[in-house]
Formats: structure tokens, sequence, C-alpha cells
């Protein structure tokens, strides 16, 4: 393998029902950033049936070109036509670097293609860089340590501990990416990608499964990703029937609740609720952690929120550290005060 061959920045737009996720943009922007470092270009890689109209919305989130893929083989997610029309444009194409989403396609699909077109993939990341590695060069091997590596972040045994890795022998460097984590771009409106065809070919075999029926799923849990304000309980709630007060307050501000993972894990909350490193990474306009202690794996998931407001009785706890505005006390006594607060200062209006 001849590393110097393979160059470009890619992204898999993962498109659902001719609908781009909301992770493809968020890739394309961080993608953008990568390859301004390397000074190349960001590709995005169309999967899908009759999906071409949707080069240019691709183009105005930070996509210079778009490769298209468009067979009827692929109108309905399937492992097998995917990861073989993926693999395709790899080998075609040879990528310095494939970022995908960490999403239910997205961690089936990446493991399958790393393995086909023989690279690593690293998980679940929460960081991207471009930089050297090793990260602090061996003493007497200086000359060992390679530039322009893509180095990606994740958490590492359980959460407890943040991992960089990087692929210096093998290309292309492949990574999915939680959604959440990364920032789209500002659209470029009018934007036009230059879009190319490309079609590999699709021959059944006793891989491709065939599906009978979609049944999508209804949730009455609205997605807490998409949340301006949010009211997020801890352990320190001390009952599910407690997070009343705290859904009373979301009511007030017009938010949702959230929470952290010892609520998810006592049973109380849903772990569609859960903020943090095993859970989701949330960017609201107002985020607050009540009850919460403020462990690493849950700050991790909302310290990009524009204002933390943390409620603890604790004064020493690690949430303080993050917080905007603290307050020491008991949430049983301040959070029902702060709604009927603002529950008088919306009335008054």
């Amino acid at each position: 393998m001849s590393l110097e061959e393979y160059k470009g920045v890619y992204v898999f737009a993962q498109q659902v029902d001719n609908q781009i996720s909301g992770i493809s943009f968020e890739l394309l922007g961080k993608a953008k950033e990568l390859a301004g470092d390397l000074n190349e270009k960001v590709t995005a890689i169309l999967l899908g049936h009759n999906v071409k109209g949707l080069a240019d919305q691709l183009a105005e989130y930070g996509a210079d070109k778009v490769i298209v893929v468009d067979d009827p083989e692929l109108e309905v997610y399937r492992t097998e036509p995917y990861a073989h029309a993926l693999s395709s444009v790899i080998n075609k194409y040879k990528p310095d670097i494939v970022l995908v989403g960490a999403t239910a396609i997205g961690r089936d699909l990446g493991p399958t293609v790393s393995a086909r077109v023989a690279t690593g993939l690293t998980a679940d990341c929460t960081k991207l860089d471009i930089g050297d590695f090793p990260l602090n060069p061996i003493p007497g091997k200086e000359a060992e340590q390679k530039h322009d590596q893509l180095l990606m972040t994740r958490p590492a045994f359980g959460g407890n501990t943040i991992a960089t890795i990087a692929c210096p022998d093998n290309r292309p460097q492949m990574a999915t990416v939680r959604p959440g984590v990364m920032q789209k771009i500002d659209p470029i409106k009018g934007a036009k990608a230059d879009v190319e065809e490309f079609n590999p070919g699709f021959t059944p075999n006793n891989k491709y499964v065939t599906i009978k029926e979609v049944v999508k799923a209804v949730s009455n849990i609205a997605d807490i990703m998409d949340a301006k304000i949010l009211v997020s309980g801890g352990r320190g709630v001390g009952s599910p029937e407690n997070f009343k007060i705290l859904e009373d307050l979301a009511e007030v501000l017009g938010g949702q609740v959230s929470c952290s993972r010892a609520v998810v894990d006592a049973g109380w909350k849903p772990k569609d609720l859960q903020v943090g490193q095993t859970g989701k990474t949330v960017r609201p306009q107002l985020y607050f952690a009540i009850g919460i202690s403020g462990a690493i794996q849950h700050v991790a998931g909302m310290e990009e929120a524009d204002v933390i407001v943390a409620i603890n009785k604790d004064e020493d706890a690690p949430i303080f550290d993050v917080a905007d505005y603290g307050i020491v006390g008991d949430l049983n006594k301040i959070v029902p005060q702060l709604t009927e607060k603002l529950r008088a200062a919306k009335a008054a209006k």
C-alpha cells in the first residue's frame, strides 16, 4: 500500500427515505476543518436510490464534491449492498480519511467496510484532529514520528479514560463519530458540488437479505439533541417520582427533561434521555444540571451548552467547575421556588 496515493477527506452522507441525516452535515463541518489542515478537498459519498437531487444540500454544508452511487439495491439500507458500494468507492478513489456517523447504520456499515478495505476503524469518536503520532516522540526514535495523521479520540474502558488512536500504517483512516459532537457549518446558500456518478454494479447473493416489511417506530419522546433548553436530573433527585419537579420547571421554560447515566441505570428514565459519553451529546442554549455530581462522563456530553446552571447540595461537586451559575442547596426547595418565580414572571408579561 502506497500511502501517498490516498488523498482527501470523505464523508459517508447517510440518508434515510431520501432525507439526509443531521450527522452527515455535522461530519461535513468537521471534514472541512480537517481538510483545511491537510490542504485537501472534502468529498461526500451519497448512496441510495433516486438521491442525486440531494447533492446540493451536501454542497451547502461543505462538500466540494459528491460521489453518487444510485441503484435500486440501495433504496433501503442493507449491510451487503451498502458495504459493497462504499468499499468500492474507497478502492477506486483512495481517500485519506473516511468519516461515518455512529448511528445504527454507521455502526453496522463502518466496521464491515473497514475490514473489506483492510484498514482500522476507531469507533464512537468524540474528537478528531490532525497531528503527529506518536503524540510524544519516543527518545532515540524521533525520526519515526509520523506527521499529518488523523488523531481519533474516544472514551475507553467504560468511559473511565480517554484514548487517542491513530492508524499510521494503513489507509484510509476511518472513524465513526457520535452524533451531536461535531458542529455543522452555517450553510453556504446556493453552493453547488461537483457531482460524479459511480456504480460498481450489484450482483445479489446469499448475503443480500430480503426486506419483507419496514415498520417505523413511533416515539412520544422528543430528541434531546434538538432541545434548546434541557432540565437534567441525576441520582441526587432521589426518586423517579421526584422528577415531577424537574418536569414542572422544564414546562415553564419550554424545555425538555433529560438525565444522567445513574438515572437510566436505576430504571427511572429511558436511555433516550441520557446525556453523556454513553448517552447523547447535547448543545442546548440553557442546561440545568440538578442533583448531578458532574462526573467527566456526563460533562463530556453537555459542556458545550451555552449556559450551564448547576443545583447541588454538595458545594464541592465537580459540576460547579463547568457551570456558569451554581446554587448550593436542597433541590427539593430550590427547584419549586424557581419554577414559581418563573411562572409568575411569565404570567405578568
